[in-house]
């Protein structure tokens, strides 16, 4: 049995000594999926900073792992790949720098951190998913010259651009594309992972500009530079699962969206928020992913609180579990652990029964088949819960603009 008595404490310091309600504990629990993402940018998780040796990385793998445990979870998302980079040996892209401060630079003893999570992850029965930022190459002001020679995004710039101050590979690219999938495919050809996993990162926001003239080239059948754009996602989607099924078919292949696909306002098929949305914002259309079970599961981030005007949870968990009903597609919530504070600036964060009321509703939702919680270091006891958004600076989890 997942057990919330001993995650809710670690969550909010102390506060929340609550136990389960008898509707989580009526759920059947031995199909249930509880897991937790353990992000590498930045170093919000692990390692906890660069340049450890081999044997400090494994220490602190086996402590996440072993929390893991303690408050039995059964799957891990392991950020491998967060930044055109690998957490591991790879003939596409260069060693992470959050491994050994420098980009291209193997870590000490070519720790292979993937693969040590792998394994011991299944010594204790726990599910590992490799999670893979496809476009993102960096974050901050940081120039292509700066990656390592081996990036493909510095051997090829042309399959990049540049928004704000970060650079994506480009999305409208064949070339691309294909880029991105050799990358999964080449992960579950090496290792035993149970899952690949993607998060929200498509394009990188409405009303581009940097890709009008891919679309001059490539874009001549659409009407619209925005169907064209959704289109290049779907053509990601689509193969990368078609190619993950076919080197290993065991492995699950899944998305954690942002929570709003689309407003009701925008899309009759949308749901009663207010918010940013996928569909229209980063060109996703997970919901046509979904009802062409182009995915195996969907984690959306409803990482908003009931009862918020903007983005309720439980008008989209609600909305979410409609979408998935008579598919194959499993669903997964993304809980936002991070959020649960007693110094929150949002006053239902502070309440310490916010957590469970949600994971109670999940439990009542029949199409509901666990949750994803966001992110580890909220349960490494004594930490500030809103710490790894504010090293990271992620404003699209902002309460106020989601």
């Amino acid at each position: 049995m997942f057990n919330l008595k001993r995650i809710v404490p670690s969550l909010a310091i102390g506060l929340l000594a609550l136990a389960f309600s008898s509707a989580l504990q009526a759920k059947d629990e031995t199909t249930q999926l509880h897991g937790v993402w353990v992000s590498s940018v930045s170093n919000i998780d692990f390692p906890s900073k660069p340049g450890l040796s081999a044997d400090q990385m494994r220490v602190e793998a086996d402590q996440w792992l072993d929390r893991a445990v303690e408050l039995r979870l059964n799957a891990i998302f392991l950020q491998v790949r967060p930044m055109g980079d690998a957490f591991y040996p790879s003939k596409i892209y260069p060693w992470s720098g959050f491994l050994s401060g420098e980009q291209g630079k193997a870590p000490d003893q070519n720790f292979d951190a993937l693969d040590y999570w792998v394994k011991e992850a299944h010594k204790r029965g726990i599910q590992l998913h490799a999670w893979v930022n496809p476009y993102r190459v960096t974050v901050g002001r940081k120039a292509l010259e700066d990656l390592a020679e081996n990036n493909p995004a510095r051997v090829h710039p042309e399959w990049t651009f540049k928004h704000g101050d970060r650079f994506y590979l480009n999305p409208g690219l064949p070339e691309v594309r294909q880029l991105v999938v050799d990358g999964m495919v080449e992960i579950v050809k090496n290792y035993d992972v149970d899952g690949i996993h993607i998060d929200d990162y498509f394009y990188p926001e409405r009303n581009l500009t940097e890709d009008e003239e891919t679309f001059k080239e490539y874009g001549k059948d659409f009407d619209n530079i925005e169907d064209w754009r959704r289109h290049n996602v779907d053509l990601l989607i689509e193969a990368a699962g078609k190619e993950i099924h076919s080197a290993r078919p065991g492995v699950v292949w899944g998305v954690s969206p942002a929570g709003i696909w689309a407003n009701k306002s925008s899309n009759p098929l949308g749901s009663e928020t207010n918010g940013n949305q996928c569909y229209y914002n980063l060109y996703a259309d997970v919901r046509g992913w979904i009802k062409d079970e182009k995915i195996d599961y969907v984690v959306p981030q409803i990482y908003w609180h009931i009862g918020f005007k903007i983005a309720d949870f439980k008008i989209l968990t609600d909305w979410w579990s409609d979408v998935v009903k008579d598919t194959n597609v499993k669903l997964y919530i993304g809980t936002a652990a991070y959020r649960v504070d007693p110094n929150s600036k949002t006053e239902a964060w502070r309440d310490p029964s916010e957590l469970t009321r949600q994971l109670e509703y999940m439990a009542s939702s029949p199409e509901v088949d666990g949750q994803v919680f966001f992110t580890a270091h909220s349960f490494k006891p004594g930490a500030p819960a809103c710490e790894p958004v504010e090293k990271y600076g992620a404003d699209h989890w902002s309460e106020t603009k989601p």
